[in-house]
């Protein structure tokens, strides 16, 4: 696979990988990187499982190119959505999955649903799902803010971010990806200091084929358990896309 412009990938293979594989895109958060440790064990453990794991740095955020300042919710999607076209094209995987993190995730379900025909299945990490509302509410990233009249510049976690990443999340719609009809796993921490549990309880009531995973005493990131999440996505991983028959037969 060539490595997109505006973005760095990370590409291991599994050393027991099937005759036609299937590829898992790992995407990572706000502010985020494609080598933080909860996404690095997430690799290690779909590749173990016979998975190719593709982890990219999306635009503004790690090797990318591109500011942070000026990076949006759209540009994120159209470069995801610029993975899919690519790894379909390459008719190299059976299957494609994506799974994202907090904004990635939000990310990851509106592109499934822009593109359903070309992802097999989402992973939902703390999905910062309520972006959009909170843009339109003044009340994103802990700020406070007069939503008809956006400021040109905010300070997110110390970073200056550009206002057109307010308008634009202001005009989108996180309950749109609900029309994705693929299976979908969400996975939360009911101590989440950032995205409430209670945002992956409420959406995953809206898919079609959601399952839904409540870990234990974790933050935002899953740094203090990153196996138990691991082990969540892996046990979804087996029941939907390896052995899905054993799947059907208990949901039956």
């Amino acid at each position: 696979m060539q490595t997109a412009k505006t973005m760095n990938i990370l590409l291991e293979e599994p050393k027991n990988k099937q005759a036609v594989p299937s590829l898992i895109i790992i995407l990572h958060g706000l502010t985020g990187y494609k080598e933080e440790p909860h996404l690095a064990a997430l690799a290690k453990m779909v590749t173990d499982i016979g998975f190719t794991s593709l982890r990219a740095d999306l635009y503004g955020h790690g090797a990318s190119e591109g500011s942070f300042y000026d990076h949006s919710l759209r540009k994120w999607i159209a470069e995801i959505r610029g993975l899919l076209a690519e790894a379909r094209g390459s008719g190299k995987y059976a299957r494609i999955i994506l799974c994202g993190h907090s904004q990635g995730a939000l990310c990851a379900l509106l592109a499934a649903a822009q593109d359903p025909d070309s992802v097999d299945g989402v992973i939902a990490l703390a999905p910062a799902l309520r972006i959009p509302d909170q843009a339109r509410a003044g009340t994103l990233f802990g700020l406070s803010f007069d939503p008809a009249q956006v400021p040109n510049e905010v300070m997110v976690w110390g970073r200056p971010l550009s206002g057109a990443y307010l308008r634009e999340a202001q005009t989108i719609y996180a309950e749109e990806a609900a029309s994705y009809p693929g299976p979908v796993l969400f996975v939360h921490s009911d101590t989440d200091e950032r995205v409430p549990a209670e945002v992956s309880i409420s959406a995953a009531k809206q898919y079609q084929k959601a399952d839904l995973v409540i870990t234990h005493g974790d933050t935002h990131d899953f740094d203090r358990h990153p196996d138990v999440l691991a082990d969540a996505v892996r046990t979804w991983l087996t029941q939907h896309f390896i052995h899905p028959a054993a799947s059907a037969s208990a949901h039956q």
